[in-house]
């Protein structure tokens, strides 16, 4: 990547890049392992060591393999199952302790940083299940179990330990309260206990954010009357307070800023309303019924964008344009750095999830999708024709905002942005009209690469648009888009790769059920697997299945699940996410800016499970 930015893209003190443990590379799990998430989907790898002696000996060892971390990274997915690995050859113990010492490896990295934030900006989690559940009379609520701190249970106690020095405390497995307690900055340290299955879930929130957490796992995953190494998670509450300690870089306060873009007053800041009035209802949450039709149309628009979503574009935005700035708002004082991005470069950001957002609105239509982020989706509601007018309307808010902000940036740098937001729309609707002559040409047949090709186009391009624009906002001259080009892709194929393997794992939180590609007759790469792996009469069978009734949902998603099992397709599209992970990851080391190229690595380690 050429002429980004003269000084950030300057080689280290003698012309070497930092590497350091976290960019170690590590030879991808076996294909066969099914690895999903921070661990492998495979119960045997998620273990507890039932003897306290292998617990200490691991804890132990993780300490240890954490004071030689290179904190200068953050903290990634692949150099914990690699510190993992070794530690359990070195103490000659089994492979399906991994979960556990993975755990172990990252509450002892971040233990220095959670001393470095005050109690009361703590967060300690425990599980209802350390409660006696046959005297417990608390009650639950979306925020958990409300303890009556009636002291007859060790979780009474725990928690007004934690109390007493200022914790704020929830008794909560993977609630939603969590992540909003994270994202709106009211805790900066996650401390709990929690059950190996919970914890899975939870990291890849928590890695994300880049969030400092200590955790200690419960001995049993009986989700009732279980138990923990309790002097370790009151140790664990115990971690001192210290000005001074040890940091290492996170992401936290740029995912805060993506995410604090769509709150309320902010997007009425950097996104004020087009007709009178419209503030003042976006902030009283005014029903549809009272709002001027001729706003209603910019009422929809607003409230979609403020539903959900990981926001992760935005951020992407954002945190290229701190990289190339320095990655000042990974530092220590990084709060600060992230508050001090500007309007215009918020703008733009809020843009690149205008564009997204839009293509989702379009997208539940053309495949009549029931449900987006748990609500029905718009044009259930509204009907297709008015969903198809507000997507359309964010197409053209989008691009006002990008065009608007050439009165604060210079010229050059809002048309080069434009006109690469314009080839990433014109590829999406390349790939989503090549996808759609697949489903109305009630095709059957589908190579891997052509699957492969429609991925790079609907995905990849918003990445790389993302990628781009936070690049070219923080340099003066133009941007290459070779290297760029190349990391989105790898980053988008994987992405949507994974999006169809959790296709059959279901959504309940947006009420999606398990299979819904088949259901919906969409090209995927496991379809695509599936045809060139399996004999002539199994391609038959599977070819055989498209044009069958809505009625038969639930046959049919057995059938095809059988014959994808048959055909290896889960473990093979996983190998495909590895393949695509690495060779982002090759894209990152390639590149002369550290801070960028730690932002790379961080994207493919995090965003698509490294």
């Amino acid at each position: 990547m050429r002429s980004l930015s003269p000084e950030s893209l300057r080689p280290a003190v003698g012309g070497q890049r930092e590497s350091g443990p976290h960019f170690q590379r590590t030879a991808p799990a076996p294909a066969a392992a099914g690895r999903e998430g921070l661990l492998a989907s495979d119960e045997n790898l998620k273990i507890v060591p039932q003897a306290r002696r292998d617990r200490e000996r691991i804890r132990q060892r993780a300490f240890e393999a954490a004071s030689q971390a290179n904190r200068r990274q953050p903290l990634v997915r692949s150099w914990l199952e690699s510190q993992g690995r070794t530690i359990l050859d070195e103490l000659g113990l089994p492979e399906r302790h991994l979960g556990w010492v993975m755990v172990a490896v990252a509450s002892a990295f971040w233990c220095e940083q959670v001393k470095s934030i005050p109690f009361e900006r703590r967060l300690l989690l425990l599980p209802h299940c350390l409660r006696d559940s046959e005297k417990c009379r608390a009650g639950y609520d979306e925020q958990g179990l409300h303890c009556l701190d009636c002291g007859a249970c060790r979780l009474s106690e725990l928690r007004a330990t934690a109390r007493e020095k200022g914790y704020q405390v929830l008794i909560a497995e993977g609630s939603p309260a969590v992540v909003d307690i994270i994202l709106r900055g009211r805790a900066d340290a996650i401390l709990g206990a929690a059950c190996l299955d919970s914890l899975e879930k939870a990291f890849e929130k928590i890695l994300l954010s880049g969030i400092p957490c200590m955790a200690v796992p419960l001995l049993h995953n009986t989700c009732r009357d279980t138990a923990t190494d309790e002097d370790w998670v009151r140790e664990m509450i115990e971690t001192p307070y210290r000005t001074g300690a040890a940091t290492s870089p996170t992401y936290m306060h740029l995912l805060r800023a993506a995410r604090g873009m769509f709150e309320p007053e902010e997007l009425v800041r950097l996104l004020p309303p087009l007709r009178s009035g419209l503030a003042e209802a976006a902030r009283a949450g005014a029903p549809e019924a009272d709002v001027d039709p001729i706003a209603l149309t910019e009422t929809l628009a607003v409230d979609f964008l403020r539903q959900g979503g990981k926001h992760l574009r935005p951020f992407i935005t954002l945190a290229a344009y701190d990289a190339m700035r320095g990655g000042l708002a990974t530092g220590p004082d990084g709060a600060t750095c992230a508050a001090r991005i500007s309007v215009p470069v918020r703008r733009i950001a809020l843009a690149i999830e205008v564009f997204h957002k839009a293509s989702l609105v379009h997208d539940d239509i053309e495949d009549d999708d029931a449900f987006r982020y748990g609500r029905p989706a718009l044009h259930r509601k509204h009907g297709s024709p008015t969903a198809i007018n507000v997507g359309d309307y964010l197409i053209g808010l989008g691009y006002r905002l990008v065009a608007e902000q050439r009165r604060w940036l210079a010229t050059e740098a809002a048309a080069d942005i434009l006109v690469r937001l314009a080839e990433a729309h014109t590829k999406l609707c390349e790939g989503q009209g090549a996808e759609l002559a697949w489903c109305d040409g009630n095709r059957r047949g589908i190579s891997p690469p052509e699957t492969l090709k429609i991925y790079a186009l609907k995905t990849a391009p918003a990445f790389e648009a993302a990628l781009y624009a936070g690049l070219r906002l923080a340099a003066p001259v133009l941007v290459e888009k070779g290297p760029c080009a190349r990391f989105a892709r790898h980053l988008g194929v994987a992405f949507q790769i994974l999006n169809d393997l959790d296709d059959w794992r279901g959504d309940p939180s947006n009420k999606r059920t398990s299979g819904s590609d088949a259901l919906g007759r969409r090209p995927t790469i496991l379809w695509a697997l599936a045809l060139e792996n399996l004999d002539p009469a199994g391609r038959r069978e599977l070819e055989s299945l498209i044009p069958q009734s809505p009625a038969s949902a639930g046959s049919l998603i057995d059938a095809v699940r059988r014959l994808y099992d048959r055909a290896g397709v889960f473990e093979q599209a996983r190998a495909l996410v590895d393949k695509h992970r690495q060779r982002a990851r090759d894209v990152a080391a390639s590149l002369e800016s550290p801070s960028l190229a730690q932002l790379l690595h961080y994207l493919a380690d995090t965003v698509l499970g490294g």
